[in-house]
C-alpha cells in the first residue's frame, strides 16, 4: 500500500498552476493530466466507477453500509498562481529546530523567526521546496489523504460509511464548485480536505468577490502633452489612494475584512487594476463593495464618464449560516480529530473554500486540516507526521458509528 507522502511527492511533481485569465475549464492543462492520473490510481484500487468528466472534475464511491450516511471528501488539483508550481524540488528534512537552508546557492532559507509555526513541529520530519517554488500542499495534501484513505477503507475490515471522493480543478481562482455534479455526487455531507494547521476545522469563511478596474487615458508626446495627456496610471494610483489603509490584509486578522490589490498592469493610455474583496460579515462586505463603487464615481465625475471602468463579481459566500442547522457534522469531525491523537479548533477561514458554493447549493461542507504551512508561498511546508494524522482523522470520520 502506497503511503500518503509517496503519493503527495508525486502528485506535486505534476505542474497544474491554474490560470484566471483562461475561461476553459480546467483552466490549465496540468490538472486534467493529474485528474486522468487520479482516476487510473482509482481503478487499480479497485473504484470502480473512477471517473473524470468533460470538465475535469475528478469523481469516484468507496461502497460501504448502507445504513451510514453517504460522506463525501473533496479536494482540489490546481495549485495557486501566487508563485510558481512548475519544477518543484521537495524534499524531506528531519527538524530539530533553528533555520532550515533551502537554497544554498540562492541563499533562501526558511527561518523560525519569520516563521513561528516551525517551534512546534519540532521533532518531525518537514517536506519543503527550495525556495524558488510553491510546495503545493494546498490542495494536493488533501488529494493525497482522500486517495490514502480510500486505500486503507478498500483494504481493512471495518465497517465504514460510503465515501464519496470529488477532485475539483479551479478553485485557486474561484472556479472549483462552478461544475460541480451535487446531485450525481451522491453524498449526503461532506468535508473539504483544504486546511492547514493539524486540529483545525472551518465552517466559518469570507465573502469573497473580485474586482477589475480599468481605466482609460490618452496617450500625447510628452514634449506637447501640456493640457491634453490623460495619464491613466496616475488615475490607477489616485483610485488605491482613495481605498482604506487599514483595510488591506497586512493590517487585518481575525474576522476583520480586507481590499487587496493583486495585481496590476498599465501604460499611459490603458492601466488594470485587479482586487479581491474579503469579509465575513455580509453588511461589511457590501461596503467594501460601495467604497470602491465610491471611489470609481468620484474619478469619473473628476475626469470624464467612461475613465474608470469597475467590475464586481462575487465568488462565494460565508458558509456559516448553512453549517449551523446541521451542527452533527462539524461534531462529527471533531470526535474523529480527538480521536486522532488532535486538539479540535474552530478557527474563521481567512479565505474559502469550494465547500462554501457546495454548502449553498444543499451539500454542507466544512473544511478540515490537512497539515500544511504557509501555503501560497515559496516557504511552504508540510509535516509527514501531520499527514499521516490526517489521514487517521479521515478514516476516523468513515468509520465512526452514528
Amino acid at each position: 500500500m502506497e503511503s500518503v507522502v509517496e503519493r503527495f511527492l508525486r502528485y506535486v511533481s505534476m505542474e497544474t498552476t491554474s490560470c484566471e485569465d483562461n475561461p476553459t475549464c480546467p483552466s490549465t492543462p496540468g490538472q486534467r493530466v493529474l485528474g486522468k492520473a487520479l482516476v487510473e490510481e482509482m481503478k487499480q484500487m479497485g473504484i470502480a466507477d473512477a471517473r473524470m468528466d468533460e470538465n475535469g472534475y475528478v469523481y469516484g464511491t468507496v461502497p460501504g453500509d448502507p445504513r451510514l450516511p453517504a460522506i463525501g471528501l473533496i479536494a482540489h488539483m490546481d495549485t495557486a498562481p501566487d508563485a510558481s508550481g512548475a519544477n518543484i524540488k521537495a524534499r524531506i528534512v528531519p527538524y530539530e529546530g533553528g533555520d532550515i537552508c533551502l537554497n544554498e546557492q540562492e541563499n533562501i532559507w526558511l527561518r523560525e523567526s519569520d516563521y513561528a509555526s516551525l517551534t512546534r513541529n519540532r521533532g518531525k520530519h518537514l517536506i519543503v521546496t527550495d525556495g524558488t517554488t510553491l510546495l503545493g500542499a494546498d490542495d494536493k495534501a488533501g488529494v493525497a489523504e482522500i486517495m490514502a484513505t480510500a486505500e486503507r477503507l478498500l483494504t481493512m475490515r471495518m465497517n465504514h460509511a460510503t465515501l464519496k471522493i470529488g477532485f475539483t480543478p479551479d478553485e485557486e481562482i474561484g472556479r472549483g464548485a462552478d461544475r460541480f455534479d451535487v446531485k450525481g455526487f451522491g453524498a449526503d455531507y461532506a468535508y473539504t480536505a483544504d486546511g492547514g494547521t493539524v486540529g483545525e476545522i472551518e465552517y466559518e469563511n469570507f465573502n469573497a468577490a473580485g474586482a477589475t478596474v480599468e481605466f482609460h487615458g490618452l496617450n500625447i508626446h510628452p514634449g506637447s502633452a501640456k493640457d491634453k495627456m490623460v495619464n491613466s496610471q496616475l488615475i490607477a494610483m489616485e483610485f488605491q489612494s482613495l481605498l482604506p489603509v487599514h483595510q488591506r490584509p497586512e493590517s487585518t486578522d481575525g474576522y476583520e475584512g480586507f481590499i487587496h490589490l493583486t495585481d496590476m498592469a498599465g501604460e499611459v493610455e490603458k492601466t488594470t487594476l485587479r482586487y479581491i474583496i474579503r469579509d465575513h460579515d455580509l453588511a461589511k462586505f457590501a461596503e467594501k463593495k460601495a467604497i470602491m463603487a465610491s471611489a470609481a464615481r468620484f474619478l469619473n465625475e473628476k475626469y470624464g464618464e467612461g475613465t474608470v471602468e469597475l467590475t464586481v463579481k462575487d465568488s462565494y459566500f460565508n458558509m456559516k449560516k448553512c453549517i449551523e442547522p446541521c451542527m452533527y457534522v462539524v461534531e462529527r469531525a471533531k470526535s474523529a480529530m480527538a480521536a486522532a491523537g488532535m486538539e479540535p479548533r474552530e478557527v474563521p477561514i481567512r479565505g474559502g473554500t469550494d465547500g462554501a458554493r457546495l454548502s449553498y447549493e444543499g451539500l454542507p461542507c466544512p473544511n478540515l486540516c490537512t497539515g500544511g504551512e504557509n501555503y501560497h508561498g515559496r516557504f511552504e511546508y508540510i509535516p509527514v507526521e501531520d499527514m499521516e494524522q490526517c489521514v487517521d482523522m479521515l478514516v476516523g470520520i468513515l468509520t465512526m458509528t452514528e
